[in-house]
Parts: structure tokens; sequence; C-alpha cells
């Protein structure tokens, strides 16, 4: 054993508890100004890949700081969809997260952003028990 290998430990994929990552939500920020660019890159998708377009929401929903709309996706199609629109937002701000079930978490401490990084409402998953 070398002295760098006796400081470290491998950690077995089953010792670690990790929560099933059901989907993803893709929120795709905009606002007066970009939402026919952002219309088009949620309708791309939508068309590109098996991703399920929510409404374009021209206000303020849930814990998002700005008007969005939500793409929805299989875990399978990650690697299409996440690359496609790190490629292809058109320089609009991306907030992509895991659905666990664990709502706080999944938006707090696992999300991936593109784009510039947002404050979110995290108060309103106080109200839902989250």
């Amino acid at each position: 054993m070398t002295e760098n290998s006796a400081r470290f430990s491998v950690i077995q994929i089953d010792e670690v508890t990790m929560p099933e990552i059901t989907g993803y939500h893709a929120h795709v920020y905009f606002d007066a100004d970009t939402v026919g660019v952002a219309r088009q890159v949620c309708e791309d998708a939508a068309r590109l890949f098996s991703v399920e377009m929510g409404r374009v929401h021209e206000r303020n929903v849930g814990p998002h700081p700005r008007w969005s709309c939500q793409l929805t996706f299989a875990p399978d199609a990650f690697d299409q969809v996440i690359p496609w629109l790190m490629l292809n937002r058109q320089g609009l701000t991306i907030f992509t997260h895991p659905e666990t079930g664990q709502h706080l978490e999944d938006h707090r401490d696992r999300a991936i952003w593109m784009g510039e990084m947002l404050e979110l409402n995290l108060s309103i998953f106080d109200k839902m028990g989250a």
C-alpha cells in the first residue's frame, strides 16, 4: 500500500443511498423580448426528442424567478436532451433538475444551470411539506 492509497477509500455504489430518478424537468427561462426564441427552442426539443413541452408561462410560476416553459423527459433521454440544450439554448438560461419526489433537494441541491444561475423561491416547498 502506498502512502496515497492509505488516505483514500473506495465507496462501493451499493453503499451509497441514491433516490430513484424518475424523470427530469428542464425549465427554459425567458422574458418579453425572448419569448419567441424560448418557444422555438422548446418546440424543437419536443419535436426532436421524447420531450413533453409544457405551457409557455408569461408569468413566474412555482419557485421560478422568471417566465418559463417546462420540458419533461425520461432518464434515458438525458444524454441526448441535455447536450442538445447546451448547444441550442440561444443564450437563454435553462434550469434542469431530477424528479425523485424530494422536491426541495431536487431544486436546491441537484440542479444543473445553463447560463445565469438565478435564485429560486424555495419557500414554496415549505408549503408543500417537501
